[in-house]
This record gives structure tokens, sequence and C-alpha cells, in this order.
């Protein structure tokens, strides 16, 4: 899937690419090839997709799929952190290859640089205790939900609870999870990111109730880097297919590849 895009030409403020104005360096796939190399921006402040491990390397589920990129390229990775607001002008600077960095598919960004396939997924859900009967909607009639405030999962709650159903609003995602830990409330709208925290240290206390939304991610390179972005694809193509993607996600948010990245087109 290669949506619409346009050239960026000036690259975003206040990042160290910034100052820079001109065309995106697109990457040559044949170059990465002969190197031996591929540069991978990837974010290590965003668990469980981005860390950083014990030993101050990369981890987490985009580094294991920037490990698993770069052997299917059969070259070594160098992944490089880094931030929300500088991977795309790490990208069109040429300071990295790729971008597997828990980038959003979105008509904005598709401006900016290419996207592949969807390789993963956030999506937004009501969970709560696990033994908690809710199977939809229409059961939060009654129920108290928290949600961070003025947040997609505080959004998505508002438009299909019923009229008599509680929506608590906390400052951030991390106080509407307290209120659910010490059982001021007993639903909780949140990302499937946030959850597999919650999980990794409680267990199964909580379980998913429903869906309420949801955001594929892609592998991102700059403009005209056509060669290397039919690489990627085929590399998600096969990583879908194959369960690697599937043993990945098992491993860093306890639950299947989703099935909207499965069957994105």
């Amino acid at each position: 899937m290669q949506l619409n895009r346009r050239l960026f030409t000036t690259l975003a403020a206040g990042a160290l690419a910034a100052g820079l104005a001109g065309p995106a360096a697109a990457a040559d796939l044949a170059a990465i090839e002969s190197a031996g190399t591929v540069k991978v921006g990837m974010l290590v402040d965003f668990p469980p997709f981005g860390i950083m491990d014990s030993a101050g390397q990369p981890d987490g589920y985009d580094a294991d799929v920037a490990k698993a990129l770069a052997e299917y390229l059969g070259v070594q990775p160098q992944i490089v952190p880094v931030t929300g607001p500088n991977r795309i002008p790490y990208l069109l600077s040429g300071q990295v290859d790729v971008l597997v960095a828990s980038l959003g598919i979105t008509e904005e960004r598709a401006a900016r640089v290419d996207f592949s396939d969807p390789y993963a997924g956030i999506s937004i859900a009501v969970y709560g205790d696990a033994g908690l009967e809710i199977a939809g909607p229409e059961a939060l009639s009654g129920q108290t939900v928290a949600v961070a405030r003025a947040s997609t999962q505080d959004t998505a709650v508002t438009e299909v609870a019923p009229a008599d159903a509680q929506i608590r609003r906390f400052d951030d995602d991390a106080s509407a999870v307290q209120a659910l830990m010490s059982g001021q409330v007993r639903l909780i709208g949140a990302s499937n990111v946030v959850m597999a925290q919650i999980g990794a240290a409680v267990g199964d206390r909580f379980d998913k109730k429903f869906d309420l939304s949801s955001q594929v991610q892609g592998i991102a390179v700059a403009p005209g880097s056509d060669a290397l972005l039919e690489k990627v694809n085929a590399f998600v193509a096969e990583a879908r297919g194959d369960g690697t993607l599937d043993e990945i996600h098992q491993k860093w948010l306890g639950e299947p590849l989703p099935d909207f990245v499965k069957n994105a087109e």
C-alpha cells in the first residue's frame, strides 16, 4: 500500500536537521545492500514498542521488527534512536534509511513519507475486571468508565456510551489506570499499549470487553525510495503470512497480531 504523498521540502523546525531545505534524501536499496547495513530510526521511549534494555540497547516490538527486516534484506541493523518530533526529519535528511518507529499511517504523514503496508497497530478498547460481562456499548448502561480527559478514548467512549453511563475523566492515563487498579472504577477506556503494561504487572485481572477504534502503523521510507519500499512491503507480507509478526506481537503485547493489521490493504 503506497499512499498518495507530495515531496516534503522543508524539515521540521527544532529537530537536529532543522534549517536544511531541499528535496528528501531517497534511500538506495543497492547502496544499503552494498554497505551491509540498514539504518533504522526507532523510538526508545514508547514501551512496549520501543525501550532500552538493561544493557542500554534498543529493544521492544519495533526493535524485533527492525532486526527481522534487516535479516530479510540480508544486512545488519543499525538502530538509531529518534524522538516523535525528529523521526520524520531524520528520514527525510538521510540520517536513517527507514523508520520502524510506531508511526501511525495518516494522510498528513503520507504527504511527507511513503508508508509500507501495516506491520502493527494500536487499538482503543474498553477493558475491565475479568469477571464483569460487558459485551458491547449498550452494556455500559449504569456503569462507570475511567478515561484520560480529552483523549482518543474519551471521545470514543463518549460517542457510544448510553446516557446513564458515568464517564470519569482523569488528567492522564496513569491516573485513570490507578482508579481501575484501586477499584474506584471497574472499567476503563484505554489503548492496548497501556493495557499490555498493566497485564505484565497484574496478569489476567483485567480483560478487553469490546473495541472502539484502531490505527495501523507502517514502516516509512523517504519519497523516491521505490525499490526499498517494494522490498519492505515484501518483508511485511512474508512476516504477516509466516507468523513472524504474530510472534512479536504475542511477545510484547500478549495477544496475536490484530485482524485490522492482518487484513489491511
